[in-house]
């Protein structure tokens, strides 16, 4: 894999990953204490960031730096989709929970 290939990877995880956070620039680079310049040029392949940078953005977005440089549309989306079937189904949880607490009051009255 070529160098440009690897840069292109973090820049379109990166921006993923901030956007699922529903995260701008700004606030991701206020979170990581870098600028939001070095966000812009890293997302937009304008740079290549420092090992230092990397753990700022990791630490920031809580994740492993591996999540970075993950072929596009692999793991990261499958993960997401979990995540959301599991909020669905705690949701499902909790409303089944409160009916049946609700129809125990009314059949006590």
């Amino acid at each position: 894999m070529k160098d440009s290939e690897i840069q292109k990877r973090l820049a379109e995880n990166l921006k993923r990953v901030r956007k699922a956070q529903k995260l701008t620039q700004f606030e991701l680079a206020e979170k990581a204490s870098i600028s939001d310049e070095t966000i812009k040029n890293i997302e937009l392949c304008k740079t290549w960031t420092s090992e230092k940078t990397l753990a700022q953005l990791t630490e920031a977005l809580k994740i492993d730096i591996h999540t970075l440089f993950l072929p596009v549309s692999s793991t990261f989306d499958k993960k997401l989709s979990d995540d959301k079937k599991q909020i669905k189904a705690n949701i499902v949880e909790n409303l089944r929970r409160f009916i049946e607490t609700s129809l125990k009051e009314i059949e006590a009255e």
